[in-house]
């Protein structure tokens, strides 16, 4: 593919992993933000829970000046939390809804146009289909709850069955039920799926993709280690790419490229949103490292796709 880049996707790169330090919603959001806004490789951003209000308020004028494009990311306020949208029991089920709720407001007050949520636990074969049942309430109310907030496309991000997050969704199938429960309803829900937890689902991108076709409108790219579970970096950590004993590389992410301007999932007409998920991890590592090696990766991917 020789067109930019640009005129197939928006390139993206997650704030709160990048800059660990911001995770939790506190920490130097501001000044980490700059070096993501002042550099203009990217032109998407995806963000997470900013706890302090003026904080929130200094980064929605930073983005805004920025001209980058806004995510929002539910995780920094689920996973810490233990919230589970398909919960058996209502009250554990309205607590992340409710969860879920103030992260829209957030969202709407950074100027996202898009908001990315994850499924609860797996709770196993036999209560499986119920889960998805619950889970799917919980989105058609979130999903209404978000036409009150500037109506962002919500996006349920793919995490692993077995390995780390052991999420509901999940392999393909069963994401694939999902969207189709609720994309005849719901123009603004899609599924997010991530080049990183393909390989913790034993699933190939070139396979499991055109079975999610036209309801994947979102993507992220990062790397994971799950061979060895001795391993340092074992599960969903997001490591660099290229990392030793890692499962992605340049070539992968120039192979998922190709796939998807194949599936004719990213172009001019659609250029989605397409983020990496990378934070730095070990010895000498550091946040500009880590994003150095990341656009370095992106650059020459799609020169070789």
């Amino acid at each position: 593919m020789k067109d930019s880049i640009y005129e197939y996707m928006k390139v993206g790169v997650v704030h709160f992993k990048a800059f660990p330090e911001c995770v939790n919603g506190t920490g130097p959001i501001v000044e980490t933000l700059r070096k993501i806004c002042e550099d203009d490789f990217f032109t998407a951003v995806e963000m997470g829970t900013i706890k302090d209000i003026k904080q929130r308020t200094e980064a929605a004028k930073l983005l805004e000046i920025s001209g980058l494009e806004v995510a929002y990311g539910c995780q920094p306020t689920i996973f810490p939390n233990k919230l589970n949208l398909n919960h058996f029991d209502k009250n554990e089920r309205q607590k992340a809804l409710n969860a879920v709720f103030n992260c829209l407001k957030e969202a709407h007050d950074l100027g996202a146009t898009s908001v990315r949520i994850p499924a609860g636990k797996d709770p196993g074969t036999e209560k499986r289909e119920e889960a998805k049942r619950l889970l799917i309430d919980s989105l058609s109310q979130i999903l209404d709850k978000a036409k009150e907030t500037g109506n962002p496309l919500i996006t349920l991000k793919i995490f692993d069955r077995s390995i780390d997050k052991k999420s509901l969704i999940g392999p393909a199938e069963d994401a694939s039920d999902i969207a189709q429960a609720l994309c005849p309803s719901y123009e603004k829900f899609g599924l997010l799926t991530d080049l990183s937890h393909f390989p913790l689902l034993g699933e190939d991108p070139a396979v499991t993709l055109p079975k999610l076709g036209k309801y994947v409108k979102a993507f992220h790219i990062g790397n994971c280690v799950y061979r060895d579970p001795l391993h340092v970096l074992y599960g969903d950590l997001q490591p660099r790419f290229g990392v030793p004993d890692g499962e992605v590389d340049m070539p992968m992410v120039s192979k998922y490229f190709k796939v998807l301007n194949d599936l004719n999932l990213i172009g001019p007409n659609k250029r989605p949103v397409l983020s990496a998920e990378v934070r730095p991890l070990l010895p000498m590592e550091t946040s500009e490292l880590i994003l150095a090696n990341c656009k370095r990766t992106i650059k020459e991917a799609w020169a070789l796709a």
